[in-house]
């Protein structure tokens, strides 16, 4: 897992200000606890080579009984307990309140590094007003201006030094990660313990018992993957403990990271729209994708059960049909090895190159047989593609006029792309430029 670091602070210190600041562009994941004003911000950031968690927590205050107070102190406890650094943040134009020290008392009870941001630091007279904060007690202490960005360099410097050893190490691997997601209860540490052949996680009939996503080296047929086993999917409405939503935000992570995204459905329960979000975010970041019916020994079967089964999934999601399913049992270690004769096939699929010959003889043999329309009386036409890229795979095509382009001639591209070339479980982006 990634170095984590988080920020904290009483309101109004520029958290947020800050927190923007070292991700950047990079998006963060907000979640808006409904009716209560705090949020808590997820990104990834990255400095001098070295990738990062940065968490934004709500302003502390002090136990007053409030239920947003409480919450709030709650979710700085749990920020602070899985990070590796603490970036306490306070105003150097405040000096030091009641409330900075409030939380110099929670951080003294962890054994973590800390270091003091004095904020708002953005002329020489301020950066001098910065020392006093060593009277709370920890050894560092950076001035800095989050809004302009002074002193921050140097800051983000000391905070990679502080990061433990192994999580300096930076994962560039050609070895496939695969990501067992689901919701919660439909068997993924099951299934990443059947293929391990041990106990690698915790395995109860208690939804959300894995708690963090899990990394284990796989080995099948003489090949290495990387098996991600992640926390439970909940419905958003149902993510009521802190900790689910921490969960959650590293199972989107782990798809996002991930070479291949095994989606795990209970057969007894079929497919939810909270399934089909997930299938969706794979999708969109050109994921591999597998859908594993796992269960299929509590089901009773008939000739055509499976077949039926199918067909009800590519009903609900019919632009994602592309994507192959497998029945399977994790307990009874039904069709595990074709799931990973799957997985490795979809593995093949992204790395397909096209040649451009090849693609160009296509190009002309699918536009005779259905040519692209007439837009304001001028007829659309592709002179020629190529193949730009694979793993995954995105091909560019050159016309006139490409944002005229109708999305029903695109869709008609792509689906004579997949029963021409294959591409079976694998996201295939089209690019139309101007000739």
């Amino acid at each position: 897992m990634l170095p984590v670091v988080s920020i904290v602070g009483r309101p109004n210190v520029g958290k947020s200000t800050l927190f923007n600041r070292i991700v950047g562009e990079r998006k963060a994941i907000v979640h808006d606890s409904s009716g209560v004003t705090r949020d808590r911000h997820y990104g990834e950031a990255f400095w001098n080579g070295i990738d990062f968690t940065l968490i934004d927590t709500g302003g502390y205050l002090p136990d007053d009984g409030d239920a947003i107070v409480l919450g709030i102190r709650q979710q700085v406890r749990l920020a602070i307990h899985e990070s590796d650094v603490i970036l306490l943040v306070v105003d150097v134009t405040m000096g030091i309140t009641d409330y900075d020290l409030e939380i110099c008392k929670l951080l003294r009870e962890q054994d973590k590094p800390v270091i003091i941001i004095a904020n708002k630091a953005d002329n020489e007279d301020r950066i001098w007003e910065a020392p006093v904060f060593y009277s709370l007690g920890f050894d560092e202490v950076f001035a800095i201006s989050s809004i302009s960005g002074l002193g921050t360099g140097d800051m983000l410097d000391r905070v990679l030094e502080l990061f433990p050893q192994e999580k300096k190490i930076a994962e560039h691997s050609d070895v496939p990660k695969i990501a067992v997601v689901g919701r919660p209860n439909v068997g993924k540490s099951s299934l990443v313990n059947a293929l391990l052949n041990h106990e690698r996680s915790i395995v109860t009939d208690i939804a959300g018992t894995t708690r963090d996503s899990i990394n284990s080296p796989l080995h099948f047929d003489g090949k290495e993957y990387i098996l991600v086993d992640t926390a439970g999917l909940r419905k958003k409405a149902k993510v009521h403990e802190d900790i689910e939503f921490y969960s959650t935000i590293r199972t989107h992570k782990a798809i996002r990271e991930a070479d291949i995204v095994v989606l795990l459905i209970d057969s007894t329960q079929g497919l939810e729209a909270q399934e089909i979000r997930i299938l969706q975010e794979a999708e969109q970041f050109n994921k591999g994708i597998i859908i594993a019916l796992n269960k299929w020994d509590l089901i009773e079967k008939e000739t055509n059960t499976l077949k039926e089964y199918e067909e009800k999934i590519k009903t609900k999601i019919p632009s994602l049909s592309y994507i192959p399913i497998i029945s399977i049992s994790a307990n009874t270690r039904q069709r595990l090895n074709k799931l990973m004769e799957m997985v490795e096939d979809v593995i093949n699929e992204r790395k397909k190159k096209i040649s451009t010959s090849v693609l160009n003889q296509f190009i002309e043999k699918v536009t005779t047989q259905l040519k692209p329309p007439a837009v304001r009386g001028v007829p659309l036409n592709i002179k020629y593609g190529t193949m730009v890229k694979t793993n995954p795979p995105v091909f560019s095509f050159f016309m006139n006029r490409p944002s005229d382009l109708p999305a029903n001639y695109r869709r008609y591209l792509e689906s004579q792309i997949r029963k021409e070339f294959g591409f079976i479980g694998v996201p295939v982006t089209m690019v139309f430029k101007a000739k």
